[in-house]
């Protein structure tokens, strides 16, 4: 479909409206923002820790490569950016309100998944014993052998949170969804050989790779809590994301690079709104084009009226000239 109608829909003229539409939306995107929070402040559960497990939990208590308040950073704030420079250059609200929309539910819905998971599992850190004994002093039960923790109440209740890494799922859950919005404005699967595009398409998924091989070598997970992160929502991913992928050989590449990356619920949040990067019009939002649609549906009435009326003013004519010829016929056989 033409890019056309471009600089009529910015957020001055249509943002009340798109919102309005997608109010709904908002309030579903707040209530996960609550959610979240309450399982933040829950207490996990602490799952029995025995005498003989603390050779894997004895590891260095150390502090992040990547702080928490730096996850949002890259994971929100770096796409945002993007998604607002693009809007800039467009002046698409539709594209700007669906991307900021997709971004947020990607990230959110994976926060509300992973810290569920980790409050159910409740499984320790490698650092656990630093984090249960600050002195390293190890105090067990006389009986069970299970762990006694003198340290911090908050230092421990956050060591009993390493399944699945939340760094990971969530840097996934947004630099994969700017992998996706990328891959869609620069055309990358436009079957023209560019290869250099996929370099800027690779760029956030390697920054997300890193950030969750940091978890490990801080210690603040085990490699499995990492790469379950990375997997969140899997089955989502296949039911979802299938039907757009096999539907032609040449995709099937594009559709295992992103599946192994992990890009699950992303995958899932972007595909709501956007149509699939090797599309004809995957450079925009579904919303965009069934706008345009709507508009030209509009305008084609008149457009029908006006093809109709001369072809009945034909028909008309043509009868007025027919008719009064039948009249003399029938006049000249009775006279």
């Amino acid at each position: 479909m033409p890019e056309i109608q471009l600089g009529n829909h910015t957020i001055r003229s249509h943002g009340v409206s798109v919102a309005r539409i997608h109010m709904h939306d908002w309030l579903i995107l707040l209530l996960l923002v609550i959610i979240d929070a309450v399982l933040n402040i829950i207490e996990p559960f602490h799952r029995y820790v025995g005498e003989g497990m603390m050779t894997d939990l004895s590891y260095p208590l150390k502090d992040n490569t990547i702080p928490f308040w730096g996850v949002p950073i890259i994971a929100i704030l770096l796409p945002l950016v993007i998604i607002l420079v693009y809007y800039f250059i467009r002046n698409d609200v539709y594209d700007f309100h669906h991307a900021i929309l997709g971004l947020l539910y990607s990230v959110l819905i994976t926060a509300v998944i992973t810290d569920a998971i980790k409050d159910g599992v409740g499984r320790p850190r490698p650092d656990f014993f630093w984090r249960c004994f600050p002195d390293g002093k190890a105090v067990f039960e006389s009986v069970t052998r299970d762990v006694r923790c003198t340290g911090d109440k908050s230092v421990i209740k956050e060591g009993h949170k390493s399944f699945p890494s939340g760094h990971t799922s969530w840097s996934f859950a947004g630099l994969v969804f700017l992998a996706w919005y990328l891959s869609g404005k620069v055309r990358v699967f436009d079957r023209r050989g560019h290869v250099a595009k996929l370099c800027l398409v690779f760029l956030p998924l390697l920054v997300a790779a890193l950030i969750a091989i940091s978890r490990v070598d801080d210690y603040w997970h085990h490699w499995t809590d990492v790469f379950a992160g990375g997997l969140i929502g899997l089955f989502i991913e296949v039911t979802r994301s299938t039907k757009y992928y096999f539907a032609e050989p040449f995709c099937k590449v594009s559709y295992m690079i992103f599946f192994c990356a992990g890009t699950t619920v992303a995958s899932f949040c972007y595909l709501q709104f956007f149509p699939p990067p090797y599309a004809t019009d995957g450079w925009g939002p579904h919303a965009y084009f069934q706008m345009l649609a709507e508009s030209r549906n509009i305008a084609q009435p008149s457009t029908v009226n006006n093809d109709i009326y001369p072809a009945q003013s034909a028909d008309l004519q043509a009868v007025s000239l027919h008719i009064p010829h039948q009249h003399n016929g029938y006049t000249q056989g009775n006279s």
